[in-house]
């Protein structure tokens, strides 16, 4: 099982700066999701802001979220 989320923080562009529990720090890009069902909504600059952890992941106030795993996967290292 990967590392989860500890803290979460939107950065330009629609990337988040992500905080694992390993002390690793990732950087993931959401700007492939934002043409996707749920995920349209993030497209809004303030709403893509308000993003947060939630239980090991991250997550958005109308429930868009993504698996914790793709998140550690998929991040780059920064």
């Amino acid at each position: 099982m990967n590392p989860r989320v500890t803290a979460v923080e939107a950065i330009e562009g629609y990337n988040v700066k992500l905080f694992f529990a390993n002390g690793e720090q990732k950087l993931f890009d959401m700007t492939p999701y934002l043409d996707k069902g749920v995920f349209r909504e993030l497209a809004e600059p303030a709403y893509f802001r308000s993003v947060r952890v939630c239980g090991g992941s991250i997550c958005w106030p109308h429930e868009q979220d993504l698996c914790p795993d793709t998140l550690y996967e998929n991040g780059k290292p920064i």
